[in-house]
């Protein structure tokens, strides 16, 4: 039996707070192997201008290299419509029946958990882990694993507005991801 975190998002694009909180979780939390699950429309935000699902693939691979702890799961990119992690959860339980999930997710989600879709289902698939972000609250009514992760406050939002300004995102963004994004004319003005 694996013990395997998710951390879910749009990865539009994936930046190094990403990769930080993936590694200091998986670490703190014992983890056999971190996913990367990039999806397609997010219910609870309109779904980041930009890049093209083939690219955010592509920038996750170049940005997880090297760390044999991270891979990529495509799972959420491969259905249409809302990606809704019950469901993913259905699908990926089926598909690795003995392992145990845990969900990453940022205190941002933690405050949203009362509204996520068919939340006392997941509950008993997934142990949540939450992870501290500024500005928000790390208390909820269910319960949670916390990992004490430093804090980086980068965003891909941040990330592509300064892209579009063309402003640096050196150290912000892997620089395998900076030069394809440059290569492929992503985010740019």
């Amino acid at each position: 039996m694996k013990k395997i975190g998710i951390l879910g998002g749009t990865f539009n694009p994936p930046h190094i707070g990403h990769l930080i909180i993936a590694n200091e979780v998986g670490m703190a939390a014992g983890l056999d192997e971190v996913w990367f699950m990039p999806n397609q429309e997010p219910p609870h935000k309109e779904k980041s201008a930009g890049a093209e699902d083939r690219d955010r693939l592509a920038m996750l691979q170049l940005a997880t290299k090297g760390n044999r702890l991270f891979k990529i799961q495509s799972i959420e990119l491969e259905r249409p419509g809302p990606s809704y992690t019950a469901d993913t959860m259905d699908i990926i339980k089926k598909e690795y029946p003995k392992d145990q999930f845990y969900f990453i997710i940022g205190a941002d989600m933690v405050e949203y958990l009362p509204k996520w879709h068919r939340i006392d289902e997941l509950l008993k698939k997934v142990t949540f882990i939450g992870v501290e972000r500024p500005g928000y609250s790390m208390e909820t009514e269910y319960e949670i694993m916390s990992v004490d992760v430093p804090e980086i406050n980068i965003s891909s939002s941040m990330v592509r507005s300064r892209l579009r300004k063309g402003e640096t995102v050196n150290y912000l963004v892997p620089e395998e991801v900076v030069r394809y994004i440059r290569e492929n004319q992503l985010y740019g003005p």
